[in-house]
């Protein structure tokens, strides 16, 4: 592995990635040349990523290739492009798959964290320059969501990362990086969980247990939770389900069984499964006058939400939420705070560690529905 010969003038690195070839194959782990950031940009060494669920929407069916995924991540900071003053070399670091420029209409109205420089990125390339900062052999290879994590070292926007304390475990807080911070938002955020409201999630798996750990962080005195794996209850209570559904178990629709517990619907609900046929069951459990249905999973299939007007004719709300509303760089140093407080869980989101070349068989675990999140440990 070349080096850098200087902090100003950063070389060529040759290291370990797991790239994508083609949709739904195993990954391949390859030697992968990572240029010297850009101007604005850093380059991370990746310490730990996890596997997040929307990498294996995007692994399955995305046409994008080749590819290196993986976007929930912590490292520490190799090198620094031109025009970097927030970052030196050695700071512990978040990736975040969206940023914040801090200049944009969007950034500047703190009603939104829709960066409209650094949001979303879909093309497979950095925000900067469209271009990307891998190869395979002279090949290029393309990003996922602008930060590629699963690789030994990549390159960022210093806007899509944020500054940790050196004190916080890089193997626990990569999950902040995006479910577990998408779960907490979606309920304190989005939402605005009221206290001893009733709560209903559908799907258990992190996120949707990240909106019950926020939901009874909130004092809500009922959290319905529903999914069609009996096995996750128990997990489920730890964060606070206090009531579980198997929708294979019912004669009826289970939106009926939900209003029948809540005593004519519940105040919020939550969409935690990238089903969009989900969205209107979710919409329906929810109350007349003032029930919220909030959606976060990311659908495969059939992206469009149907649903009956007569439902926002007696006063639902439906809402839609990216990474639950953090703006990453001025939100993200709090909630890593509060977890080194121990204000809220983390850890026990964990179900696995596993080394960087088992990477496949965290996907065959989740896939599976074995996991909630694996973490990926990068060589020393």
């Amino acid at each position: 592995m070349s080096s850098t010969s200087s902090i100003d003038q950063p070389n060529v690195i040759t290291c370990k990635a797991m790239v994508a070839w083609e949709a739904g194959k195993d990954l391949v782990m390859e030697e992968v040349e990572v240029s010297p950031p850009q101007p604005l940009e850093i380059r991370v060494k990746v310490i730990c990523t996890s596997l997040c669920r929307t990498d294996i929407t995007a692994w399955e069916s995305q046409a994008i290739f080749p590819r290196i995924f993986g976007h929930e991540a912590s490292g520490i900071v190799e090198s620094v492009g031109e025009g970097v003053t927030e970052f030196v070399k050695g700071d512990h670091v978040l990736t975040v798959f969206t940023g914040e420029c801090k200049t944009c209409k969007h950034c500047e109205s703190k009603k939104s964290n829709m960066c409209q420089v650094l949001g979303l990125e879909r093309k497979g390339v950095m925000h900067s320059d469209q271009g990307t900062r891998f190869s395979v052999k002279g090949k290029p290879v393309y990003h996922y969501c602008a930060v590629s994590s699963f690789s030994e070292y990549t390159v960022v926007h210093s806007g899509c990362a944020v500054k940790v304390s050196p004190q916080a475990p890089l193997e626990k807080i990569c999950l902040l990086s995006c479910g577990v911070a998408a779960g907490l938002g979606a309920a304190w955020n989005v939402a605005d969980i009221s206290e001893g409201s009733i709560v209903v999630i559908f799907g258990l798996g992190t996120v949707g247990l990240a909106v019950a750990q926020g939901a009874k962080l909130r004092g809500a005195s009922q959290i319905i939770g529903v999914d069609i794996n009996p096995e996750k209850y128990e997990k489920a209570k730890c964060f606070g389900v206090t009531d579980f559904l198997n929708p294979n178990e019912y004669n009826e629709p289970i939106q009926q069984v939900i209003k029948r517990i809540s005593g004519g619907g519940t105040d919020y609900s939550f969409e935690c499964i990238g089903n969009t046929g989900m969205v209107t069951t979710a919409l329906q459990s929810c109350c007349d006058g003032w029930g919220l249905t909030v959606t976060l999973g990311v659908p495969k299939t059939n992206p469009e939400i149907a649903s009956h007007y007569s439902a926002f004719l007696s006063g639902k709300t439906l809402k839609g939420s990216l990474f639950g509303g953090w703006r990453p760089k001025s939100d993200l140093p709090s909630l890593v705070k509060k977890y080194m407080n121990r204000e809220i869980q983390v850890d026990e989101f964990i179900t696995h560690n596993l080394p960087f070349e088992d990477i496949n068989k965290a996907f065959t675990l989740m896939r599976e529905g074995k996991c909630l999140r694996c973490v990926i440990h990068m060589p020393n």
